[in-house]
């Protein structure tokens, strides 16, 4: 009898703590729904519509049609040109001549678009889609986002590995390591940007032309072999501090102890590093990853800044057809893609590294 008095008093206790508990919430559930949940909801419900920005055109429900207009694809076989003998054209070099992708792919219902053109087994296909620029942008974002990000995790480690360790002058190296992080992107975009130049100014071409490397004139922004490293080099400058002083404080977490007794048994340094240092920071690893990653795969500035509408990123593309377009509807379907793209991302590192190493257990 006195046991089940005793549980029932401490099932009341326990839901007036849990009413308490909810009360003290609600306020930031409130919050939370009107500044993240409401507008979530309507960039989903507006990517469903034509609406149109700052248009009193009635606005009407459209369905997927936006998600098809901007991710429809098709491969087309380009024949090969035919003279009036039904002979088919060949160049100087004697190669086949082929018709131009324009003419062959449909513009009726829906317009289809040449994205990239390929040979396979002495035929000509081309891969057709109904927003080539969008899916584009969808690639170069990824790539960009993949190689920024895993340059910063290894460069940022031996940053991390070095500020770690015990040497005069470490503060101020830690201070100095804040600098790039501490610009603004737009500023140290606008930066990179003179000293890519092939102007005069270039510092690039400055030093390769007094090293014999070129005549003062490589054009690094406008190439389009160059665009991309480019970008990836000025992201993993401005941003690399970051990823470093978060596997930082993560190493500071480790007892030293560890290495002490791995000393003792003799284990070299590297050995210490993936049997203790690499384990062990795992979580401050994976935390990093997923932010740096969200971060990277909505970027906007970097690439509104350098290139503006000569060079697409997922969210520059989005506010293109916002802004320069007027379509809030299509611009919708646009972020729901970049939603789904960095949710898919991050269950990715959460699911490969561990979902319970992000608890540290």
């Amino acid at each position: 009898m006195a046991n089940f008095v005793w549980d029932v008093g401490m099932n009341s206790t326990n839901k007036s703590e849990v009413r308490t508990a909810w009360t003290l919430l609600l306020p930031a559930i409130v919050i939370f729904a009107l500044i993240a949940f409401y507008p979530l909801v309507s960039v989903f419900y507006y990517s469903l519509t034509d609406k149109k920005f700052a248009s009193d055109k009635p606005t009407e429900f459209i369905g997927l049609d936006n998600y098809s207009m901007m991710l429809s694809m098709e491969f087309y076989e380009i024949p090969p040109q035919k003279d009036d003998a039904g002979k088919v054209k060949l160049d100087e070099n004697g190669d086949t001549l082929y018709e131009d992708p324009i003419d062959i792919l449909p513009m009726d219902p829906v317009a289809y678009w040449e994205m990239y053109t390929f040979n396979i087994f002495g035929k000509r296909y081309t891969l057709a889609a109904t927003d080539p620029e969008f899916l584009i942008s969808i690639k170069d974002t990824v790539i960009f986002s993949v190689l920024a990000v895993a340059l910063e995790l290894i460069i940022g480690m031996a940053f991390a590995l070095t500020l770690n360790s015990h040497f005069k002058g470490r503060g101020v190296m830690r201070m100095a390591l804040l600098v790039p992080w501490a610009i603004p992107t737009v500023v140290s975009t606008k930066m990179w940007a003179w000293m890519f130049s092939s102007q005069g100014y270039g510092l690039f071409n400055t030093v390769a032309y007094y090293l014999g490397l070129s005549d003062h004139q490589i054009a690094f922004l406008v190439t389009p072999d160059w665009q991309l490293p480019i970008m990836v080099v000025i992201d993993v400058w401005k941003t690399m501090p970051f990823m470093a002083l978060m596997l930082l404080a993560g190493l500071q977490t480790i007892p030293s102890d560890y290495y002490e007794a791995a000393s003792i048994d003799g284990a070299s340094k590297v050995r210490q590093f993936f049997n203790i240092t690499l384990p062990l920071l795992k979580p401050a690893i994976v935390v990093a990853l997923v932010f740096r990653m969200l971060d990277s795969l909505r970027v906007f500035d970097l690439f509104q800044v350098l290139f503006g509408s000569k060079f697409f990123s997922m969210s520059s593309y989005t506010y293109y057809k916002l802004i320069e377009g007027k379509e809030m509807g299509y611009s919708s379907a646009c972020s729901v893609v970049i939603f789904i793209a960095i949710l898919i991302f991050s269950l990715f590192f959460i699911r490969v590294l561990g979902r319970e190493q992000i608890n540290g257990k």
